[in-house]
């Protein structure tokens, strides 16, 4: 089970991004402030859930946080700033939209830069402990998939609505083939 607060009487957002080892897209961060009283059985780090559990929660937490929301950083600014400062940037300007103010983070990994003197806590594998990370998780996540899919109506021959930009054999195959799109991180090493 999820712990729902980290620190008693503290306005908690947990913080997660998605998307970070892709050669193509962008990186998609999400801010969450869950209710105390927040529970669901199914909530667990996206990466453990399976696309159907995904989609079921992402209207559930929508609905029921207190705050949410996402942002992105696309891949040009990935390349101008580096793949950590710009996951770090992109919870940065998610947090600026959440429309109530934390006083405590909660963030997923190992690494962040201080937002607004705010308090905060970095937890390794965070959105398996507690259950706001895991929710911004899942919010990164269906976003970011959501948004890959529109992006492979344009450039099919990727395969974008199977990997999401991460490198597969296929996307690696079709890069060989057709080369890169406006839509890769040419910072990364596309080809191995």
């Amino acid at each position: 089970m999820l712990k729902i607060c980290h620190t008693a009487n503290k306005i908690e957002a947990g913080c997660d991004e998605a998307g970070r080892g892709c050669l193509a897209g962008p990186v998609f961060a999400a801010a969450v402030i869950l209710p105390v009283d927040f529970s669901n059985s199914l909530l667990n780090d996206s990466k453990k859930l399976s696309k159907k559990h995904r989609s079921l929660l992402r209207p559930i937490i929508e609905n029921e946080a207190i705050a949410w929301s996402v942002a992105m950083v696309d891949n040009c600014e990935i390349d101008e700033l580096n793949i950590l400062k710009a996951s770090i940037t992109c919870m940065h300007r998610a947090l600026n939209q959440l429309k109530k103010r934390p006083n405590l983070l909660l963030i997923d990994g190992n690494r962040f830069f201080s937002y607004n003197n705010m308090l905060h806590h970095c937890i390794i594998r965070g959105d398996g402990i507690y259950a706001s990370i895991a929710a911004a998780s899942v919010l990164a996540k269906t976003h970011r998939d959501e948004y890959m899919k529109n992006l492979h109506q344009e450039f099919p021959n990727y395969h974008w609505n199977q990997n999401m930009g991460y490198p597969t054999k296929k996307h690696r195959l079709a890069l060989l083939e057709h080369g890169t799109t406006k839509h890769h991180r040419m910072s990364f090493k596309l080809l191995p």
